[in-house]
C-alpha cells in the first residue's frame, strides 16, 4: 500500500479492526483492535491510486470492477467502521469544509434537470428489468421508505402502515381527486382508490412503471377510479382535492424546487391537502455522493430542511406538520438488502456479477447512510388555508387505526370512508376525577 493511502487511513481509522492488503501481499492494520474485523484486499496497483485520489468514488468503482474485495466483513461492515469513526459528516473539518464548498458550485450543473434530462435520469434506474425489483421488494413493489410501528414487523406489514400512514395525513373523502406524482409501480394510487373510492391520477416518467401500474388498475377493475399517466406533472393543469408524492422529490434537483412548490400551490384546490414524503438530511446542504450520482441516481439529490422550506413559503402553501422518520429506511434497506443478497445468482442471471456488485454496495451505504449518518425522511403535511384539518393531530392516529380494523376484516359491512370518519369524528373517552372525600369542609 502506498505512503499517501497509508496516511489517509492512519488518519480516519482510529477504533475498531481494520485491515488492508495491498497490491503488493502486506498487509496493514489499523484501529485499537476492537469489534469485528473488516479486512480489505487491494488487488491493483490501479485501485490502489484511483483509491488514494477518490476514496469515496473509487472503492465502490473497484468492488464493482472486482479489483477490491472483502475477505473478512462485507461492504456494511466496512462502511459502518468507517463512519463510526468520521462522526456525522467529514465536513466539520476543515480540509472537508474546503471540498464540500467547491463540490456546492459544481451542483446546479450536476442537477439541472430538465423535462427531457428527467426522464433520462428515470430511465437509467427505474426502466431496469421489472424481475430485478420483484426479487427484493414487497409484494405490492413499494420503493421507498416502510413504516415500522413495531420492531418485529415483516416489509410487507411496514409497507402497507406506511400507505395507512400516508393517507390518513390527506384525509381523503370519497369522490375527491387525488395526483399522485412519481406514482411508481402504482401501489399507493390503487390502494387510495381501493380504499377511499377516490379518483386519483398517478404521473410517473418511467415506462417500465407506467405498464405495471396500467396493467394492475385493470386486473383489479379499478381502471375506472385510478389513471395513470407517463407524464411530467410540470405539464398538468387540473386542480386536485389531495396531492401525494413518495419518494420523487429526491430527483427534483435544487435548481427546481421553486418550480415543484409554485406548480403544487396551483394544482391544489384551495381547501386541499397534500403530503409530500423524501428522503433528507439533518446536516446542512452538501452534494450527491460521486458514487450514488454517477451510476444509481444521476441527477439525484437529497436535501436538508432548510433548502425545502423557503420555497414552501414562497409557493403560498403552508405547513400543518413535519415528521421526521429516522430509522425506519435503515430497516427496510436491510430487508432489501438481504432479499437482494438471497436472491443474487437470479440477479445475475438478469444482468451481471458487476451489476450484483454495484447494487450490493448501493443498498448496503445507503442503509448505512440513514443508520449511521445524517440521512432521514422527512414526512411534510401542506395545505392552502389553516382550517382544513383538525387542529390537534389525534386523526392521524385513528384514522390509521381505522383502515387497520378494516383491512383485518372487522368493519366489512360499512364502506371504510364512513368507518375512518366516525372513529375520527369520535370524541376522546375522557376521565373524571372524584373529589376525594375527608369529612373536613
Amino acid at each position: 500500500m502506498n505512503l499517501f493511502l497509508q496516511r489517509i487511513v492512519e488518519r480516519v481509522i482510529h477504533t475498531g479492526n481494520f485491515a488492508i492488503t495491498g497490491p503488493n501481499g502486506r498487509t496493514s492494520t489499523f484501529g485499537d483492535g476492537s469489534g469485528p474485523r473488516v479486512h480489505m484486499v487491494i488487488h491493483t496497483r490501479h485501485a490502489e491510486r484511483a483509491i488514494t485520489v477518490h476514496p469515496s468514488l473509487a472503492i465502490p468503482e473497484m468492488f464493482m470492477e472486482q479489483e477490491l474485495d472483502f475477505v473478512e466483513g462485507d461492504v456494511l461492515g466496512f462502511l459502518e467502521l468507517v463512519y463510526r469513526n468520521i462522526g456525522l459528516t467529514w465536513t466539520d473539518s476543515t480540509w472537508g469544509k474546503l471540498v464540500n464548498s467547491v463540490r456546492l458550485t459544481a451542483r446546479p450543473f450536476q442537477q439541472f434537470n430538465n423535462a427531457r434530462r428527467s426522464r433520462k435520469n428515470v430511465a437509467h434506474h427505474y426502466d431496469l428489468s421489472g424481475e430485478l425489483y420483484k426479487l427484493f421488494l414487497d409484494e405490492d413493489m413499494q420503493y421507498s421508505c416502510a413504516y415500522f410501528e413495531r420492531p418485529d414487523m415483516t416489509l410487507e406489514e411496514a409497507q402497507l402502515a406506511k400507505k395507512r400512514h400516508i393517507a390518513s395525513k390527506l384525509k381523503i373523502k370519497p369522490g375527491q381527486t387525488v395526483l399522485d406524482i412519481g406514482s411508481g409501480w402504482g401501489g399507493l394510487g390503487l390502494y387510495i382508490a381501493r380504499t377511499f373510492e377516490a379518483d386519483v391520477l398517478g404521473v410517473t416518467l418511467s415506462t417500465e412503471q407506467h405498464q405495471v401500474s396500467t396493467d394492475r388498475a385493470h386486473a383489479e377493475g379499478l381502471d375506472r377510479h385510478v389513471h395513470f399517466e407517463l407524464q411530467d406533472y410540470r405539464n398538468l393543469s387540473e386542480r386536485f382535492d389531495r396531492i401525494v408524492s413518495v419518494g420523487m422529490f429526491e430527483h427534483v434537483g435544487v435548481n427546481h424546487y421553486r418550480t415543484f412548490f409554485d406548480k403544487c400551490a396551483t394544482l391544489l384546490k384551495p381547501d386541499g391537502v397534500m403530503v409530500l414524503h423524501t428522503i433528507g438530511r439533518v446536516t446542512p446542504p452538501t452534494t450527491t455522493n460521486a458514487f450514488i450520482r454517477k451510476h444509481i441516481f444521476p441527477g439525484g439529490y437529497i436535501p436538508a430542511l432548510s433548502e425545502i422550506m423557503p420555497h414552501v413559503e414562497r409557493s403560498g402553501l403552508m405547513i400543518a406538520d413535519v415528521e421526521v422518520l429516522r430509522l425506519h429506511y435503515a430497516d427496510t434497506l436491510k430487508a432489501w438488502r438481504e432479499r437482494f443478497l438471497a436472491n443474487r445468482d437470479k440477479i445475475k442471471e438478469i444482468y451481471d456479477e458487476r451489476f450484483c456488485r454495484m447494487w450490493e454496495f448501493y443498498l448496503s451505504g445507503s442503509e448505512a447512510s440513514f443508520r449511521w449518518q445524517d440521512l432521514v425522511v422527512f414526512q411534510l403535511q401542506l395545505t392552502r388555508q389553516n382550517d382544513v384539518l383538525p387542529m390537534t393531530r389525534d386523526y392521524i392516529g385513528k384514522c390509521e387505526k381505522a383502515l387497520e380494523m378494516h383491512e383485518m376484516g372487522h368493519s366489512k359491512n360499512e364502506p371504510v370512508a364512513k368507518a375512518v370518519e366516525k372513529t375520527i369524528a369520535r370524541p376522546a373517552a375522557r376521565t373524571t376525577r372524584r373529589r376525594r372525600v375527608t369529612g373536613k369542609d
